[in-house]
């Protein structure tokens, strides 16, 4: 087995993630420049000009065509950036503001993951917007949105909702279009903000009126600390492209992944009769065709981003959400999240769509859960399905769980494709102290 045990975060080479000197002690937003969790749609509504009245974003994305001008012909035009001038941090204070807990509450006394997820992905696109600004531009004339979640891992397996959060982000790595974020979320401990959350998410730049890309701001580099940052984006990268190619949708399986599910299909047979057909599960095994749930969302505007699409943060927390219960269900226990990775945005979701949502397991490992939510849509007018995100979860049971088969071929490359991103998930770490970043001077003090 790769993973013994929940993994801790590894706040190594990496990630980033503030000194001492700005994670200890009461804090006051105002006074250390930090953003309040309200303020950051506002922020990114004011940097686009998005309107907060739906009745008005025909108007809006009227007046983005207008910025087409300050977008830059090549990357050349633009002015590099430090990793630091990206750099922010954005309050959630459900300890000091108690009113704001009841929209992250669970039913268990625990912080809603998926609102954490919401939370995350705007904190991508503002990120990104600060690497890009623009000052002699009011607004910006770039439409920044998230392409994918690379990957998230949890150091804890759940959160208080009665003390403050805080998260911190920045650009660790940059292409011609694409750029990738780097993000931390910390929990008031005491005195002391601890780190409980590391995320990657890679984000795209496209035109004023999100037809076409665009280009981005270089990246300056000004240590070794920061090239290693660099060159761990460049890895990741390099990852994809390979995970990409493998996949099993163009890709037969491994002689191993192939000797893994013959093994389970002979498994199931009947010894009693001499057939292919005659299947029988094996003790506390569960056919994976019986742990789907399924649901239905209409796309409101109420749950539109600020170019008028539905908001990627939204998807993501329906999606969890299914997954958990997913989970839960099938494991007969409490599940926490572990893991979340690959998540690609395929296509946007319309405002008015039908979002209908399909989530499995498709592996199993001791106390671990493997589940895939699958995402389609359709508009009012037409039947036609289009896929625009799968979503991967890797949960820890509260007790082990049971073996899941497949029964057919299909089954049987989503029970290797989620053994995959379990396997692909890095082994058991501990919390670093020697690459701990400081945004006042760009140094790397020890924690």
């Amino acid at each position: 087995m790769r993973r013994a045990a929940l993994r801790l975060c590894a706040l190594g080479k990496g990630q980033l993630t503030p000194g001492r000197g700005l994670t200890q002690g009461p804090q006051n937003p105002k006074k250390q420049g930090i953003f309040h969790i309200h303020e950051v749609r506002d922020k990114l509504r004011e940097i686009v000009g998005a309107s907060t009245n739906w009745r008005d974003h025909v108007k809006a994305m009227e007046e983005r065509k207008l910025l087409h001008s300050f977008l830059a012909k090549s990357q050349d035009e633009l002015p590099p950036r430090r990793m630091k001038d990206s750099y922010i941090e954005v309050l959630l204070p459900l300890g000091s503001e108690p009113e704001l807990r009841e929209k992250y509450l669970t039913v268990q006394n625990t912080v809603r993951f998926g609102r954490i997820l919401e939370d995350l992905d705007s904190l991508g696109v503002l990120t990104c917007y600060m690497h890009n600004k623009i000052h002699s531009a009011k607004m910006s004339p770039l439409s920044i949105v998230t392409a994918l979640v690379d990957k998230i891992d949890m150091c804890k397996k759940s959160l208080s909702p009665e003390q403050d959060i805080k998260f911190s982000g920045h650009v660790s790595w940059v292409g011609k279009t694409s750029m990738e974020v780097k993000m931390q979320m910390f929990q008031l401990h005491g005195d002391e903000f601890c780190p409980v959350l590391d995320a990657t998410f890679v984000m795209v730049a496209r035109d004023s009126e999100n037809k076409g890309p665009a280009f981005v701001n270089p990246l300056i580099l000004e240590s070794p600390e920061e090239e290693e940052l660099f060159r761990q984006g460049e890895l990741n990268k390099g990852r994809r492209i390979a995970f990409s190619s493998t996949s099993l949708l163009k890709m037969a399986p491994s002689a191993e992944e192939r000797t893994t599910i013959h093994e389970m299909f002979l498994s199931t047979l009947d010894p009693k009769t001499i057939s292919f057909r005659s299947r029988v599960l094996p003790p506390n095994a569960v056919w994976m065709e019986n742990s789907k749930l399924k649901s239905l969302e209409i796309c409101h505007p109420q749950e539109r981003n600020i170019f008028n699409r539905i908001f990627g943060g939204f998807l993501m927390r329906k999606a969890y959400e299914l997954g958990w219960a997913t989970a839960c269900s099938f494991g007969g226990s409490r599940p926490f999240v572990v893991a979340v990775d690959d998540i690609m945005f395929q296509k946007p979701v319309e405002v008015g769509s039908l979002l209908f949502l399909s989530s499995q397991v498709c592996f199993t490992q001791n106390n671990y859960i493997q589940v895939r939510v699958h995402s389609e849509v359709a508009s009012l007018q037409e039947k036609e399905h289009t896929t625009t995100n799968v979503f991967h979860f890797t949960f820890m049971s509260e007790k082990e769980v049971p073996l899941v088969f497949p029964k057919t071929y299909g089954e049987s490359m989503l029970y290797l494709d989620g053994q995959r991103h379990f396997n692909s998930m890095s082994g058991p770490a501990t919390v670093r102290k020697d690459y701990l970043w400081n945004p006042r001077n760009t140094t790397f003090v020890e924690n």
